[in-house]
């Protein structure tokens, strides 16, 4: 256990400063997202907030983001003399000019420093990759920026695919919205899962997720894939008849092509089977009932067109390396 893990398992009950560092042109979700979890969330030991959450630049004053709306801040020289629990390097379009803004990494440096947990959101990886405190680390960030971040920062070990990334006292997370998924974690690590839930809930935000889910949506990856929409139709069909056996020939059908010419266009284009493809989709819808509802694993696998349990299971270690059980226990929303 390093030195600052050790603080953080040892930290007392009482509101744990959360700083939030911006800079001109960031991306204002990627401040108020993770702002808006620390702000209210709850140490259910103590009834009080858990988090004291402030916003710094380097001197301070009126920061543009990439919308309409400016931020107050204070300056990072005026919170000095405090213990900083929880520091959250913000991310935008400002990050490429400010990873090479000499005043902006030196404050940065000096914050990190001094803080207990070091975190980014999005590209701020790159400011604080600039100050070397993600060095030998492994660490993600928007996929649109992950090689420009291994390209300038070599020493720095980029991942692609995760949605967050905890390497000791270090987070870092993917892009925009993933920053809730980032604090929304933390929380549960400082306050407890309880915490963390009561939090998602009053966010409406569907459930905890973990680091370790990709950053690319199912969904979202088809759409990337299948740029032409040519199985925009065919997959919001199959999306809505999983519980049909979704053969090869019956796709094909719904495509008027024979099965042989559908199978191997449709490989060509979405880079996996028809038959993965299914899967995939059943194991996803299956994600989101073991999260949300009550069904027995047998009800569920039923609905999807798993038929057994055990085909179900294999599925999910297949492509979640976990069991339907297990996964319902780490993500269900009570």
């Amino acid at each position: 256990m390093t030195s600052k893990t050790a603080k953080l398992a040892s930290c007392p009950t009482h509101a744990r400063l959360v700083v939030f560092v911006v800079y001109p042109n960031i991306v204002l979700l990627d401040l108020v997202g993770p702002l808006q979890v620390f702000s209210h969330a709850p140490d259910l030991e103590t009834g009080r907030n858990g988090y004291d959450c402030v916003v710094v630049s380097v001197d301070g004053g009126s920061v543009g983001t990439n919308t309409i709306v400016s931020i107050p801040t204070v300056s990072a020289a005026s919170i000095a003399d405090r213990d900083i629990h929880t520091l959250v390097v913000v991310g935008g379009d400002g990050a490429i000019p400010g990873m090479k803004d000499p005043k902006l990494v030196a404050t940065v440096t000096a914050l990190t420093a001094r803080a207990q947990r070091t975190c980014s959101v999005c590209s701020g990886a790159l400011v604080l990759a600039a100050t070397g405190a993600l060095d030998g680390r492994r660490v993600v960030t928007h996929w649109d920026d992950c090689r420009m971040l291994a390209d300038e920062f070599p020493r720095v070990q980029v991942e692609m695919d995760p949605i967050f990334i905890k390497d000791g006292s270090i987070w870092t997370s993917a892009g925009i919205t993933a920053g809730i998924d980032m604090a929304l974690a933390i929380v549960a690590e400082d306050l407890g899962r309880a915490s963390s839930f009561s939090v998602a809930r009053s966010m409406v935000v569907q459930m905890v997720r973990s680091g370790g889910q990709s950053q690319f949506s199912p969904a979202l990856g088809r759409q990337l894939r299948d740029r032409a929409g040519q199985f925009e139709a065919l997959h919001v069909w199959m999306v809505d008849n999983l519980h049909l056996p979704l053969s090869v020939e019956t796709l094909a059908d719904q495509m008027n092509m024979g099965a042989r010419n559908f199978a191997r266009v449709y490989a060509n284009v979405m880079g996996i089977t028809p038959a993965k493809a299914v899967e995939a989709m059943r194991v996803e819808k299956a994600q989101h009932a073991l999260e949300t509802t009550e069904r027995s694993i047998k009800q569920i696998a039923a609905s999807f067109g798993f038929k057994t349990e055990d085909r179900m299971r294999r599925a999910f270690l297949r492509l979640l390396n976990v069991s339907p059980s297990d996964y319902r226990q780490n993500f269900h929303l009570p």
